[in-house]
């Protein structure tokens, strides 16, 4: 072998050119070889990627079966059977769930043609099934409805809700008619129920001599007795299918919507409320109603007795007259005060209680404002409030401090009242405008407000003392404010005018009083009175009033101005 000296110079250069051929071999495999791993390194990116979308697919697949399969077991469970069979007049199903098997049978039984489904339909019910989806096919109805009775296959008779759809191709042709079925038995039965139970009772109610009225679940009239068509006017023909808001004026009407569903929450409930009979006289009624529900608890109606209640609110009407006359009448005059008084019972009578009285032992212009409520309100509460007044107008024309006289109208209704469970809450105050002085006693009622315009400032007058009628021997303190001048405003009311709600269940609330007040200061006291009621029945419209209301207004002006000691 030839060592690279002894070889000649053109042998060197060939064996040179030989290992450059080999080089550029070399590189053109390396370039062959950097091709083929770009192609691999491509070809695992897209696998990768189709990796991730074939998992992609089968997570959507997985999540498609899983949604499925939780489909058909709500569908497999539910009492709800969706069919779909074809258009015509051949019933043959082409679909049909299988919690059909709720009724014996198998859909399989169906699409196979082994049975059809008039097979399975009550044999008195085929032919008027069959009649009316025919008379519905030839109406072209896109939906409608039917009940029926069908026969499981142990031979019970179940009434359905049949609510049936149709499906058009592109060129709007009939090619299915599919729906649901619905097993409504339950309903049914306590419909038969009910029928029964309407025979049963039938004597009972139309011999008696309240008004009754059945009604479904929107309120609709199904059946009234005798004494209801005397107490309206109307025929039970006429009365079918209205609902008692049609016979109610506006004011009764709105109340009842307004309050609609906090009545009708309660499964037994009383209201007072009014008709407007056929002749147009207003009845005034007592309802008692009561919810009637199915075995599941669904509800299916309404009953109710109204009581006529015209003579009785007649007499209540008379005795409110009476106990009106036993208000203030006329409008105090006093040098340096322009007072205001109003009562408004939320009833015929009520137990709010307001007053002016003269004490014969103080100066000649010193006088006293009585604001009282008696708890609840009705014949009761008016009748203690009668007491109270005479016992307090009694007591008051004779000596004695105002802490003296409250004290002894105290220990004189713990005696009538305590075992009543009733109290009165009271404010006593007595003015002497000479003296620019207030005398107050508060026993359990609301403080009295005072407003000065000069400062927008209002003040309470406050102080401790229990209401009366709760603990015999109380005794009752009085407290004093000096420097009453011109322009001030006293409030005395009672909680019928800040606990009054509207239809939102709002409550009127101090606040909008006081406001009030501050923006009619510069009225006169009739005219701030008037407006606190105005702002009153706007805020509460549509509600009736769950309270009675009182308020005494009192505006300070003419007072001689204050003279500086000499």
């Amino acid at each position: 072998m030839q060592t690279d000296s002894s070889k000649t110079r053109d042998e060197l250069l060939v064996e040179l050119q030989r290992y450059r051929v080999k080089a550029l071999g070399v590189d053109a495999l390396k370039e062959q070889l950097n091709r083929v791993e770009d192609q691999c390194r491509l070809l695992q990116s897209r696998l990768e990627q189709r990796d991730q979308d074939l998992a992609r697919e089968c997570a959507d697949h997985h999540a498609a079966v899983k949604e499925l399969g939780l489909a058909q077991l709500i569908v497999d469970r539910s009492p709800v059977i969706l069919f779909r069979r074809k258009a015509g007049d051949t019933f043959q199903m082409d679909y049909i769930s299988v919690n059909l098997r709720n009724f014996g049978y198998a859909p399989e039984e169906f699409i196979n043609g082994k049975l059809k489904f008039r097979d399975i339909i009550y044999r008195d019910d085929r032919d008027r099934v069959r009649e009316e989806v025919l008379r519905f096919q030839k109406a072209d109805l896109e939906e409608y409805s039917q009940q029926y009775r069908l026969v499981t296959k142990s031979g019970e008779i179940r009434w359905v809700y049949d609510q049936t759809s149709v499906v058009r191709d592109k060129s709007g042709t009939k090619i299915y008619n599919q729906g649901i079925l619905i097993d409504i038995t339950v309903r049914k039965s306590a419909e038969e129920k009910l029928r029964k139970s309407e025979e049963k009772f039938r004597r009972i109610v139309e011999t008696a001599a309240e008004g009754f009225l059945l009604m479904d679940e929107n309120l609709q009239i199904v059946d009234v007795n005798e004494a209801y068509c005397r107490m309206v006017g109307y025929t039970k023909k006429e009365l079918i299918g209205k609902t008692p808001l049609d016979l109610m004026p506006d004011t009764s009407r709105g109340y009842i919507l307004a309050n609609k569903e906090t009545l009708f929450m309660r499964e037994h409930r009383q209201h007072e409320s009014h008709f407007i009979a056929k002749d147009g006289r207003r009845i005034p009624i007592l309802a008692h109603g009561n919810t009637l529900r199915d075995d599941q608890g669904t509800i299916i109606g309404n009953v109710a007795f109204c009581t006529d209640m015209t003579e009785h609110k007649k007499a209540l009407i008379l005795a409110g007259e009476v106990q009106k006359s036993l208000l203030p009448s006329k409008k105090p005059h006093v040098r340096g005060l322009d007072i205001a008084g109003r009562n408004v019972s939320c009833d015929e009578i009520g137990g709010d209680y307001f007053d002016f009285l003269w004490r014969h032992d103080s100066s000649r212009n010193a006088f006293s404002i009585v604001v009282g409520d008696i708890s609840g309100h009705g014949v009761e509460s008016a009748l203690l409030m009668t007491t109270a007044r005479a016992f307090l107008r009694m007591r008051a024309a004779q000596p004695g401090t105002i802490s003296e006289i409250i004290s002894e109208m105290n220990n004189h209704l713990v005696g009538d009242i305590l075992d009543s469970g009733k109290f009165m809450t009271l404010f006593y105050l007595s003015i002497d405008p000479d003296k620019r002085e207030l005398n107050w006693v508060r026993a359990g009622h609301d403080p009295a407000l005072i407003y000065t315009p000069s400062t927008g400032e209002f003040e309470e007058l406050k102080g401790s003392g229990l209401a009366l009628g709760v603990i015999d021997g109380f005794r009752y303190i009085s407290h004093q404010k000096n420097d009453l001048n011109n322009g001030q405003i006293i409030a005395i009311g009672t909680d019928g005018i800040w606990e009054a709600i509207n239809t939102n269940g709002q409550m009127f609330g101090k606040k909008r009083l006081r406001d009030t007040i501050r923006k009619y200061a510069g009225e006169s006291a009739d005219d701030i009175l008037n407006q606190v009621y105005v702002e009153l029945n706007q805020f509460m419209s549509g509600t009736k009033p769950e309270d009675d209301i009182t308020l005494v207004i009192v505006k300070v002006e003419g007072l001689p101005e204050k003279t500086s000691p000499v």
